[in-house]
């Protein structure tokens, strides 16, 4: 039907097609989440089961020490995302959002194939650490652009007017992704012994994530490419994005800054707490466990929700609110919980992270998508989101077994989280005060 015909449809067939359009987006936004719920899964692993890591490959005279061996190689997958999010990036941002989305998974997929299979120390030395570490970096470098490619993919595919309800779901799929990797954790723990799952059990989610892997990837390729990149007449080249990158550089750093509360706060909640609950408060697996599965759930539940009300009230009043409520609350409440330790005390103080986290969170990221440039948005969000990620969140873990160590403070994880806060408070004024904006580059842009 041509363009003509169809301004002329009546008002009967506009309303006809609209269930077809909203039946549309919805299996765009499910297409397009379940690489990132599973490349999500895949990481999520790696800190749900990081004692039972330690233990198989990173052998040594304390549990502090395996502990910090397993979060450093957990944390060295991070130091892989910006150079993902600057190669991969790019090419998304040249090539196209669907190919982009689809090449990343397979990185993925690698990555969790090696973590999977290989041997332990006992049985293949040096070398399983190693190839372990290899896993993680292939994770690190595909997860560098995961996130951006799917934020942007969402912002670009969203109807006017509700982008942040429309960009949530990004974030909203990882929590799918906590609750089914929680809760199969779980199962695993009442059907089985503890020293079957010590002894080679804890690979089952890794086999398990393999399996699934060929089904989104089967999902993935169907996408279709957003109308928003198809309209851009021309793409920049490599050369190009690193020069408007480089020109824009203090909005990049803003960016990083923002999501620096985003990614500490997510890691500390979710990848960090079941050894929290564990090795701290000496919660047993399964209590800890079910901690992560209420912390998934409430995620899940204020994601959406806030993004919804970033849009009517805009972004920054949200940023600002609640990453100040980090500042002045997180260290207290978890003080207040190592003086008090018990399970359900635990379930309130993480439900109120969780809050604040999914608070920021819900307004914070589809803020990522409209302050960088069009013309390099997937690579501007993937590298401020990485660098973050790289020297902040993924970090987390490790830090906080650091300073639970060094301290003595069985609390002092509520420190590192608040310095997240004064990072996002100060990155939403300087870009909401319009002291840090895009500066346009003449040739390209």
């Amino acid at each position: 039907m041509t363009q003509t015909n169809t301004a002329h449809r009546d008002t009967g067939a506009q309303d006809a097609q609209a269930p077809v359009k909203a039946q549309s987006k919805f299996s765009s936004v499910i297409r397009v989440t379940s690489g990132n719920f599973i490349e999500m899964y895949d990481f999520f692993l790696f800190g749900f089961y990081a004692t039972h890591i330690a233990n198989a490959f990173f052998p040594a005279s304390s549990e502090y020490a395996a502990l910090m061996m397993t979060f450093a190689t957990f944390g060295a997958g991070f130091f892989m995302r910006p150079l993902g999010a600057i190669i991969l990036g790019s090419y998304i941002d040249r090539i196209g959002r669907r190919k982009g989305l689809v090449l990343t998974l397979a990185i993925m997929a690698s990555g969790t194939a090696l973590i999977a299979f290989v041997p332990g120390h006992s049985t293949i030395g040096l070398l399983a650490p190693f190839l372990v570490l290899i896993g993680r970096l292939l994770q690190g470098f595909s997860a560098g652009v995961e996130l951006g490619g799917v934020s942007v993919y969402l912002s670009e595919m969203a109807t006017p007017g509700r982008k942040g309800f429309y960009v949530s779901w990004q974030s909203a799929s990882q929590q799918v992704a906590i609750i089914f990797s929680a809760g199969l954790g779980y199962f695993l723990n009442q059907t089985f012994s503890k020293e079957f799952i010590a002894d080679w059990g804890w690979r089952i989610p890794f086999f398990i994530g393999c399996l699934i892997i060929p089904v989104v990837f089967y999902i993935r390729r169907s996408l279709q490419e957003t109308e928003a990149y198809l309209a851009q007449k021309n793409h920049p080249t490599f050369r190009e994005m690193l020069q408007t990158i480089g020109r824009n550089w203090p909005l990049v750093a803003s960016g990083m800054m923002l999501i620096v509360m985003t990614t500490v706060s997510f890691y500390l909640i979710t990848v960090y707490t079941p050894t929290y609950g564990k090795t701290v408060l000496k919660l047993s697996t399964v209590e800890s466990l079910l901690v992560t599965l209420a912390v998934g759930v409430s995620n899940f539940i204020w994601l959406p929700v806030m993004g919804a009300l970033s849009d009517r009230i805009g972004r920054w009043p949200l940023m600002a609110l609640f990453s100040g409520l980090t500042i002045v609350s997180a260290y207290p409440v978890l003080s207040w919980l190592i003086a008090n330790p018990s399970f359900e005390h635990m379930v309130y103080v993480e439900l109120w992270l969780s809050f604040l986290y999914g608070s920021y969170n819900g307004a914070t990221v589809v803020a990522l998508t409209e302050i960088i440039p069009a013309r390099i948005r997937t690579t501007g969000f993937s590298l401020a989101y990485s660098l973050a990620t790289a020297l902040f969140g993924g970090l987390t873990p490790l830090v906080s077994t650091w300073l639970i160590e060094t301290t003595g403070d069985k609390a002092a994880p509520g420190y590192w989280m608040a310095m997240a806060g004064v990072f996002g408070l100060a990155a939403t004024i300087l870009v909401y005060s319009g002291v840090v904006k895009e500066r346009k580059l003449v040739s390209i842009v």
